[in-house]
């Protein structure tokens, strides 16, 4: 098995060489190769992975911007592998996780998979808090954090593999962003592929992000759902109306104290305290818990009023999704 590792990117020239570094730490002995897909960046990484040319086998390839979802397929098309590895570029790789990716597929051979994230201790408090908030059981079910089911996983483009049989029948990813991942799960289920997690192949996912970029990206995370539930009602769950009745339950349990009813707003107060003693244990730094309570309140907000936006206007009002949000979809060129 020859695996390609495709990483798009835009911009980021920083991420490139940290992601390169944690490579030449590799403790994986068979030759494999990385395929750099420049998405049309007007800051190009050219020059630092030319820095890496002698010590590890890559290459550079630049596009014209059409996402990262496209940016990906490009690199699928011109890599020489049989499994394709795909990471963003943000993200830093353990020494094991090649030797680990290679000892899953032998034990039990799945045509795509995806890994967890994790901190890295060099992480600024904020990307640590961000981090908890997305892979926290209590917060997303653990869904990004290694909790989801075995099979029947939903992979997730920052950290997946799948195979060029697997990709060369689905074409790939689509063109929704964010989206793009559990579509093409999706649609690899439908085709009768099998997903798998992988416990062991996490990555450090440096989330490069401030406050109100991960408001946004929550934001466009609930709208994506409604949209993707559209097209595959089968796989539609009432859990994924939890974060917009939960946001929109704190504002009622808020003005029922206006009539003196205080139990609603305490069972709130009662979560909010799980989850900073989760956070603080987890990262034994008592700011971290109290950055996670920020993160987890914006994520909630931001997912869920753009959950319900999505919902009215896709599911109730019957929009075309590319009308409704046309920032949620990259335009490919043929």
């Amino acid at each position: 098995m020859y695996f390609s590792i495709i990483i798009p990117v835009y911009n980021r020239p920083d991420e490139i060489n940290e992601l390169l570094e944690s490579l030449l730490l590799s403790d994986y002995g068979n030759a494999y190769e990385i395929v750099i897909v420049e998405d049309g960046s007007s800051i190009a990484c050219k020059a630092e992975v030319e820095k890496f040319k002698n010590r590890l086998n890559i290459s550079y390839h630049f596009k014209e911007n059409s996402g990262p979802g496209d940016s990906r397929n490009y690199g699928m098309k011109v890599a020489e592998g049989d499994y394709f590895i795909i990471f963003d570029s943000d993200c830093i790789i353990p020494k094991h996780y090649l030797s680990e990716v290679e000892k899953e597929l032998t034990a039990n051979y799945v045509d795509c998979f995806g890994g967890s994230d994790a901190a890295l201790d060099s992480f600024s408090d904020i990307q640590k808090a961000i981090n908890f908030a997305m892979t926290s059981f209590l917060t997303t079910g653990g869904i990004r954090g290694g909790s989801e089911k075995l099979n029947k996983f939903q992979p997730r483009s920052f950290n997946m593999g799948i195979s060029k049989i697997a990709f060369e029948d689905s074409h790939g990813f689509g063109n929704i962003h964010p989206g793009e991942d559990p579509d093409l799960s999706i649609r690899l289920w439908k085709m009768g592929y099998q997903t798998r997690l992988f416990p062991k192949a996490f990555v450090y996912h440096k989330r490069r992000i401030d406050w109100s970029k991960f408001s946004l990206q929550v934001n466009k995370f609930g709208k994506a759902r409604p949209i993707l539930d559209s097209w595959y009602p089968e796989y539609s769950k009432l859990t994924f109306f939890f974060p917009t009745f939960f946001i929109i339950g704190l504002f009622g349990a808020a003005g029922l104290l206006l009539f003196g009813i205080q139990w609603p707003l305490l069972c709130y107060i009662f979560y909010f305290i799980v989850v900073f003693f989760s956070a603080t244990v987890k990262s034994k730094s008592i700011n971290i818990g109290l950055l996670s309570l920020v993160a987890v309140c914006i994520q909630f907000y931001g997912y869920g009023f753009g959950f319900l936006d999505s919902f009215i206007k896709i599911r109730v009002q019957k929009q075309n999704p590319q009308e409704a949000f046309p920032e949620l979809f990259f335009k490919i060129k043929p």
